[in-house]
């Protein structure tokens, strides 16, 4: 059975996705920019952001039963490599000891002000493995 989880953000409405999907044990986690979807913000900086859209990706992790230590695969898009160094700094926070699969892009994102945007695979009890 499929689980769809949802974050509160007017954009998965809008758009028409989920934030995370549970399949068995895998959780896919949909690309997550740095919004506070609380004040409907983004912070100017790059490692702000990046927290930010780690802590919303955490959030919909722990509604599937799982957490960031669970993270199997990671992709990284930036719109500028002005921002590697702020964004390779939070990720190494959170991900330094877990290790999961990583790409990274520098690409366009859909808005001026997104800076970073981080996609997440998960396998529900990984970390205990």
């Amino acid at each position: 059975m499929v689980k769809r989880i949802s974050s509160g953000s007017p954009f998965e409405a809008k758009i028409g996705y989920s934030r995370a999907v549970v399949d068995g044990q895998m959780v896919y986690v949909s690309g997550t920019t740095g919004y506070d979807y609380k004040t409907m913000t983004m912070p100017a900086d790059a490692a702000a952001q990046a927290r930010n859209a780690l802590g919303t990706i955490a959030g919909a992790l722990e509604q599937a039963g799982a957490s960031l230590k669970d993270v199997v695969r990671v992709r990284y898009y930036l719109t500028d490599m002005a921002w590697y160094d702020a964004l390779v700094a939070v990720a190494g926070e959170h991900f330094g000891d877990i290790r999961p699969a990583a790409t990274m892009v520098v690409c366009g994102l859909t808005t001026p002000e997104m800076k970073i945007e981080i996609e997440v695979t998960a396998r529900i009890g990984a970390s205990a493995s």
